[in-house]
């Protein structure tokens, strides 16, 4: 087992997550994920703390660009569980996190409604009077 690439999409952010053999580093755009604020690093911990209990220590870089901040702690979340479970072959570790949560390795494709020609907002009408 050298090293495994995987994936993460979340609205208009795209993270992707080098897993390899390693102690324990984690570093998200070069920077130590323990450095984050604390809910975006509760975000990050959960795929994590599943695959701890199984012993695993491996090493996490991940790039993340595109999107908001919120939306690229997804996108991330999201690429460190499908590289845990890539890199250790592992169908327990993968039920586990599906049943903790299913947008851990299943993303979320929802989008941003497109605005439509002649109205103001996506889902807004213009108003009518008859006066």
């Amino acid at each position: 087992m050298n090293n495994f690439v995987a994936s993460g999409k979340r609205k208009s952010s795209i993270a992707r997550a080098m897993i390899k053999q390693g102690t324990g580093k984690i570093k998200v755009n070069k920077v130590n994920y323990e450095n984050l604020p604390m809910l975006r690093r509760l975000l990050i911990q959960e795929p994590l703390n599943i695959a701890k209990k199984y012993g695993i220590n491996f090493d996490i870089e991940i790039k993340v660009r595109g999107g908001g901040i919120e939306s690229q702690m997804e996108a991330a979340r999201l690429a460190i569980a499908r590289a845990i479970v890539g890199f250790t072959k592992s169908e327990q570790i993968k039920r586990e996190l599906l049943s903790y949560d299913r947008n851990l390795l299943i993303a979320d494709t929802r989008r941003k409604e497109t605005r439509k020609p002649g109205d103001s907002k996506a889902r807004a009408k213009r108003q009518k009077s008859y006066r």
